[in-house]
């Protein structure tokens, strides 16, 4: 990723399991969103946090660290899943075991799918097609995508910013 580039990001659970189920896991991700914003890593357009996969629409800041943000993001998300199963679900977290030489759990699938954005309207299309994924009958997890708490819908529908760290992307 280029910074100052818009990009949608998606990123998937390992064999797309259902891990961000849980909403303390889901409350993992809003953290390390919040991190990232108030570091200066990313700004953040619109997010969808789904049992298996999140949404991003972000922009990265800067890329003058040892490590890059997005690594930043799957790195502190993976210690921080370890630790919830570890004291709440061992035998979950045996499910992402895979003893590998450079880590024995693994929670993302590699290589997450990051495409640049480079018109507002193809940034509004994908913002829609995440703003509805909880919608549809696949997920059905709201009947409305304002409904659903764990996404940016509610802040581009009502003007609701439960997170603190979304940035309208006409700004």
């Amino acid at each position: 990723m280029f910074p100052e580039q818009v990009y949608f990001y998606t990123h998937s659970i390992l064999n797309f399991r259902t891990l961000l189920a849980a909403d303390d896991l889901k409350r993992v991700i809003v953290q390390s969103l919040a991190f990232l914003v108030q570091n200066n890593l990313f700004i953040v357009y619109g997010f969808v946090i789904m049992p298996n996969h999140v949404h991003f629409i972000w922009k990265p800041l800067s890329t003058e660290r040892k490590e890059r943000p997005g690594n930043s993001f799957t790195k502190f998300t993976a210690h921080r899943f370890k630790e919830y199963l570890l004291n709440n679900d061992s035998k979950f977290l045996d499910s992402f075991y895979v003893g590998k030489s450079d880590r024995q759990f693994q929670f993302w699938q590699r290589d997450p799918l990051s495409i640049p954005l480079t018109s507002e309207q193809a940034l509004i299309q994908k913002l829609n097609y995440i703003h509805l994924n909880p919608v549809r009958d696949k997920w059905k997890l709201a009947d409305l995508p304002e409904e659903y708490l764990w996404s940016s819908a509610k802040f581009y529908e009502k003007a609701v910013d439960n997170f603190g760290f979304i940035t309208h992307f006409g700004e």
